[in-house]
């Protein structure tokens, strides 16, 4: 009896650590609320991971390098580069982790020195939304790229190639399934990531040779507030329990079992 509660024990606590497992395999990504610490846990639903942001508080995209080498995380917010501000493809700038390396993102990159902070917002004030692109407001897109490492038998090259066109690439993540039809005014106005206050953030600058055109991995999560998330499906609401019983609810009477009436 020991033994087989000591292994439920165990597979218990295995599954609420695999549950609050970041998402990827290159790299671990998580979302952070930066107000609580918290990481935001991620509810996979129809194809999508989904996460539930709080309007109105920072949060950070962390990144984490699980390599024993050199990786690139292209990384977009509303379909949007976070390092350039240009509408965001795999090809772009991005962020170079060394092995090992764990780091949080936590803005629109301003300088080599400052970023504008991630907030969770209504989507008109999202920073997509106010320079004309609305149509990809709710997603994190994470691109990671491997490393070339050069060869020993090589000629130098003077410089890198750039990659090819990315409809070219046969690595693209296949279409989610739709949600389910909820009308647009039975849900609180769609959350998007605003322009915050000016924050520290210091970086330097690298080359990085990839090691093909098209990314060895992308990571996208979806997010939104809880209520939309739960006028959508996407995280199924608590079903009230039957009241509560009693195990022993009357002092037992000395002796054994008496036969049942008849």
């Amino acid at each position: 009896m020991k033994l087989a509660f000591l292994l439920a024990t165990i597979g218990l606590a295995l599954i609420l650590e695999a549950q609050a497992q970041p998402l990827g395999s290159l790299a671990q990504i998580a979302v952070i609320d930066r107000e609580t610490g918290v990481a935001l846990s991620p509810h996979y639903y129809r194809g999508e991971y989904w996460v539930a942001g709080r309007p109105g508080a920072k949060y950070s995209i962390e990144i984490h390098n699980r390599l024993g080498e050199r990786l690139l995380a292209v990384t977009s917010v509303d379909g949007v580069n976070i390092l350039s501000g240009e509408t965001a493809a795999w090809d772009q700038a991005g962020y170079v982790f060394e092995p090992g390396e764990r780091y949080q993102v936590t803005g629109w990159r301003k300088s080599d020195a400052q970023v504008a902070a991630f907030t969770f917002t209504e989507s008109p004030n999202s920073y997509a939304e106010r320079t004309g692109r609305p149509a990809n407001v709710g997603v994190i897109g994470i691109a990671l790229y491997r490393e070339r490492q050069p060869q020993a038998w090589t000629q130098p090259r003077l410089s890198e190639e750039r990659p090819t066109n990315r409809s070219d690439a046969s690595g693209a993540p296949v279409a989610p399934a739709p949600l389910a039809a909820v009308p647009r005014a039975e849900l609180a106005p769609k959350l998007g990531t605003g322009h915050g206050e000016r924050e520290y953030s210091y970086v330097d600058h690298t080359e990085f040779a990839r090691l093909q055109p098209q990314p060895n991995e992308v990571i996208r999560i979806r997010y939104d507030s809880l209520d939309n998330l739960l006028a959508m499906g996407v995280i199924r609401r608590e079903r009230p329990l039957p009241p509560a019983a009693d195990p022993f609810p009357a002092t037992p009477a000395p002796g054994y079992v008496p036969d049942p009436p008849g």
